[in-house]
């Protein structure tokens, strides 16, 4: 297991949420209209995107600790330790975030999104639809 894998961001997340103690724990708890500023060179690959799809967004939670393998959830502290895998704790090996938001607009290289909890800066890796029933379950 040791081999690594490169991941080149696609963009990068635009917030006015820059602290991630203060960031809702998921995007509909409150999550304040945000932006993916992608970048051009991959503009041809957003092209079909428009304003009222859903959208899975994965992210590089660049701010979060690696070295965390059991945590409470939430940090509630009368909840029992389990293993991250678990959980959606951004502290964990790798720290991919999944978001589920909805496209409000798309201007070009600017997507802007509502229930994305992301801080500013985070680093965008993918964009995938969100297939109905499939991804319900």
């Amino acid at each position: 297991m040791d081999q690594e894998y490169r991941i080149v961001p696609i963009g990068v997340v635009r917030s006015p949420l820059t602290d991630p103690a203060q960031a809702p724990r998921q995007g509909d708890e409150g999550a304040p209209p945000a932006r993916l500023e992608i970048d051009p060179a991959v503009l041809r690959a957003v092209a079909d995107l428009r304003a009222g799809d859903d959208l899975l967004v994965l992210t590089w939670l660049h701010r979060a600790r690696r070295d965390v393998l059991a945590t409470r959830p939430r940090d509630d502290p009368d909840r029992a330790e389990c293993g991250v895998f678990s959980t959606r704790s951004p502290d964990r090996p790798n720290p991919v975030g999944l978001h589920r938001v909805r496209i409000v607009a798309v201007d070009a290289t600017r997507i802007k999104v509502e229930g994305l909890e992301a801080v500013d800066g985070t680093p965008v890796v993918d964009l995938k639809p969100v297939l109905g029933p499939v991804d319900e379950r």
